[in-house]
């Protein structure tokens, strides 16, 4: 609503500036009737169009794994709905002025219907003489022509008022009023359609001006006679008056001629400027997403080898069970306490699931223009090194100054007040992507141990959730694609009896969010877990603790996993030691 009445305003300044400037002064008012007319549909109609310019923006292509969810509790978080009465108040403010001046509209119409059939009328040609008692100039309602019984008697209204007035009549000015005051009913708060009702009553005086001239050809006498019948009674102002402002510019107008080449290139002038307005209002960049890789492509061969080296050394311990104690965690059955090259095949893909080797991200830097692009606050949400910065810091840089940048799409439903905005982007400099080592392969996984156990049947009677947050280098999952379903319009991805997606983790109906579970952020499989207080703590798929947005707070720490199957009743945890 905001950005319809800025867009329709702005537009309306614009011709009505136009019109004042280039047109007003010639002698063209059948076309200056409508182009005031249809620059206030025109301004009304500007904000609704879109011509979309698709413009292709670089995105890295985000290998997403699955990964092991901590425990979930079956309880549901509870709705607080909180209403805000401002629009409330806005919105009832609105109605009921908009109310009274609807009834003010409508009982002046049936005023003047109301009086155009309780006085005599006298047919004259295409029109009525309603004759009223009042002392009263002739105006006109519709094809009504209002003049006082007596000066009509006396023969003392002139030719020239009655032709005047009967141009109104025939070119149906009563309507442009009529529609421009239906207008300031609903817009009431726009002072500019009061200036266009001014503009568009003023060119009817010009029409019916021109006409009398042109008629009488005594451009003299008809001035001194406005002149004298200009400061007679009050105008009515849903009527076309007389005296409507006789002003210097009506009387020169009289005498005023204009050149068709004049003409001709005042009119087509409008062109450049209509253009604009569409160009500035109704012109989008739209921004699509063109996916580069940002990994090593490796054959399954060579991955398969990368994880030989990657685990070569590190003991992996694989339990049966871990079941919760008054003294603390206590492991089941060993299934198998081995180092990793000298696991079997079998023994690797019962594991295969929670072994993952990272890749390395790939140098790219934006161009200038694309840099330029990411400054439009309105679209993009900009982070640099990891910290959410606004985008005029963007400025600071040079395009080659970021070893990398990537990005991604924010459903409607996903962006908040802070950032509204559809897209959100990352930026490495060039000394934070060397420290951090973002662009090494990792040879080596950073611990010495890799615990992993399996939970059947325990003791349990109630899932509670723990975390603990374990130091360590990484941690990461390996990639599995994960089954999606739609659920009453919404895609989700199922982990067992779990559908999740961009709002949290929910039933097979949709309707009921867990605590505890799956959330996507930034187009990743990430945790979120709920405590007593009810605050809500979210953690990326390597256990790193972050915000909302996918902001890491705590870096360089590792969740300790679990992962939940309800049909399965298996429960996996992976960390290292």
């Amino acid at each position: 609503m905001i950005d319809f009445l800025i867009q329709s305003t702005l537009s309306l300044v614009i011709f009505l500036s136009f019109y004042h400037l280039v047109l007003e002064r010639e002698k063209i008012h059948q076309f200056n009737r409508f182009y005031l007319l249809f620059s206030i549909v025109i301004s009304l109609v500007i904000p609704f169009i879109t011509f979309e310019i698709i413009k292709e923006i670089p995105v890295a292509a985000i290998i997403e794994p699955t990964y092991m969810p901590i425990p979930m509790s079956n309880e549901t978080i509870p709705v607080i709905e909180t209403i805000d009465y401002t629009p409330i108040i806005v919105w009832s403010l609105y109605g009921v002025t908009t109310l009274f001046l609807s009834i003010r509209f409508g009982k002046n119409i049936w005023k003047l219907i109301s009086k155009s059939t309780s006085n005599p009328i006298v047919k004259y040609k295409n029109a009525k003489l309603v004759l009223v008692e009042e002392e009263t100039l002739p105006h006109t309602f519709l094809n009504s022509i209002f003049i006082n019984f007596d000066d009509y008697n006396q023969r003392k209204i002139e030719d020239e008022l009655y032709t005047h007035e009967l141009v109104h009549v025939t070119q149906k000015h009563t309507l442009d009023i009529l529609f421009v005051e239906f207008l300031k009913t609903v817009f009431w708060f726009n002072p500019m359609f009061y200036f266009y009702k001014k503009a568009i009553q003023l060119n009817h005086e010009f029409l019916a001006d021109e006409k009398v001239v042109e008629s009488y050809n005594n451009v003299p006498f008809y001035q001194s006679l406005l002149l004298q019948k200009g400061n007679t009674n009050p105008t009515i102002y849903l009527a076309s008056n007389l005296n409507y402002l006789v002003t210097k510019k009506r009387l020169i107008m009289m005498t005023k001629n204009t050149s068709r080449s004049i003409a001709f290139l005042k009119k087509i002038a409008i062109a450049p400027v209509l253009a604009g307005l569409i160009y500035f209002f109704c012109v989008e960049v739209v921004a699509q997403e063109k996916v580069f890789s940002n990994t090593i492509s490796t054959s399954a061969k060579n991955k398969k080898n990368y994880e030989e080296v990657y685990y070569k050394d590190v003991r992996v311990k694989y339990y049966e069970s871990r079941i919760k104690t008054k003294n603390g965690y206590k492991f089941g059955k060993l299934i198998f306490d081995k180092k990793y090259q000298e696991l079997t095949e079998k023994e690797k893909n019962d594991i295969i699931l929670f072994l993952f080797v990272p890749k390395p991200l790939e140098k790219k830097s934006p161009t200038k223009n694309e840099l330029n692009e990411f400054k439009n606050s309105k679209k993009y949400a900009i982070w640099i090194d990891g910290k959410n910065v606004s985008n005029n810091e963007l400025n600071k840089y040079n395009p080659k100054d970021f070893a990398h940048f990537s990005g991604s799409v924010i459903l409607k439903n996903a962006r908040t007040k802070k950032h509204p905005q559809p897209f959100q982007y990352w930026f490495y400099t060039l000394p934070y992507f060397e420290k951090e080592g973002m662009g090494e392969q990792k040879n080596k996984y950073p611990g010495e141990e890799i615990v992993i156990w399996k939970e059947g049947n325990t003791k349990t009677t109630k899932s509670t959730v723990t975390t603990n947050i374990i130091p360590t280098n990484n941690d990461t999952i390996k990639k599995k694609p994960l089954e999606k379903v739609t659920i009453k319009g919404e895609v989700y991805e199922k982990v067992g009896e779990k559908y999740f997606n961009e709002k949290g983790s929910f039933d097979a109906t949709g309707k009921t969010k867990f605590k505890d579970g799956y959330i996507k952020i930034n187009n990743q499989t990430c945790f979120y877990v709920t405590n007593e207080k009810g605050e809500i703590k979210y953690f990326d798929p390597t256990g790193n603790s972050i915000d909302i947005y996918g902001i890491k707070k705590t870096p360089k720490a590792t969740l300790l996993r679990k992962f939940q199957q309800k049909n399965k009743k298996l429960m996996f945890t992976i960390y290292p030691i």
